[in-house]
């Protein structure tokens, strides 16, 4: 098979095979590699894991910040959830009104024929 007829094969790390890798072997290899990474990270000491923010004091002027910080995003992401929350609930609104004025003029055009 040449270039042309692989364009739509791809591999799982996204190398078409006509590029002259070889991907059969790579995959278990990376796998291996990936968890090796993970163990060895997960042997570390504790305080490596830490930031410097949670690690360090709670009261300093860096926490106060961090926290300061964490709130304001909160209200941010408040803000844009209610509007959204706001508008399907004017969506709503509207569409029962409209269902409303809809019934009563086929029920009057229903009840009063024009003759």
């Amino acid at each position: 098979m040449n270039c042309t007829d692989q364009k739509r094969r791809v591999s799982d790390l996204g190398l078409r095979p006509c590029f002259g890798a070889r991907i059969s072997g790579f995959g278990f290899q990376l796998k291996v590699l990936l968890s090796g990474l993970v163990v060895a990270l997960a042997l570390q000491p504790n305080s490596v894991r830490a930031c410097a923010a949670c690690y360090g004091q709670s009261d300093s002027p860096m926490a106060q910040g961090m926290n300061w910080g964490i709130m304001s995003l909160l209200v941010v992401v408040g803000t844009v959830l209610g509007g959204v929350a706001a508008f399907f609930v004017y969506l709503a609104r509207r569409a029962a009104t409209a269902a409303a004025e809809s019934s009563v003029a086929s029920l009057r055009e229903s009840t009063n024929p024009i003759l």
